[in-house]
């Protein structure tokens, strides 16, 4: 009998993103550029969009700025998709060098809560430091 699987479909179809099972580990695009994060690495990262097209868009949160694609094959990811919108991106890290640059498997408008934005750097630093 085989192994089961450590990977999990995101999204059905041709070109799906393959998700690890791990959970989705909460970042900052600073901490990413720092190090210590490998590859396709699950992430959860909250940005402003600042510009966004081709299936494309570039992001940017309270220490800098990230790339994220594969936007095309997520669902309702398009309305989110404008500048100044304050989102919410899971996905599979690329690359942390020259920045941050994830394949996108979620995406939500969290714009309309002011809450998300003030709280974000500080729910990624309490995780950082109370858990192992």
């Amino acid at each position: 009998m085989a192994a089961p699987s450590q990977e999990c479909a995101a999204a059905g179809g041709p070109g799906a993103v393959r998700l690890p099972r791990a959970p989705p580990l909460k970042v900052l695009a600073g901490q990413l550029r720092a190090g210590g994060v490998a590859a396709r690495t699950a992430v959860w990262m909250q940005g402003t969009v600042q510009a966004a097209g081709g299936g494309e868009a570039r992001l940017r949160d309270p220490s800098g700025a990230f790339s994220v694609r594969g936007l095309e094959r997520v669902p309702r990811g398009r309305p989110c998709l404008v500048p100044g919108k304050y989102v919410m991106v899971m996905g599979v890290l690329e690359t942390c060098s020259p920045e941050p640059c994830l394949q996108a498997v979620k995406m939500t408008d969290l714009s309309e809560n002011p809450v998300h934005q003030a709280m974000w750097e500080l729910e990624v630093q309490d995780l950082r430091r109370n858990l192992p």
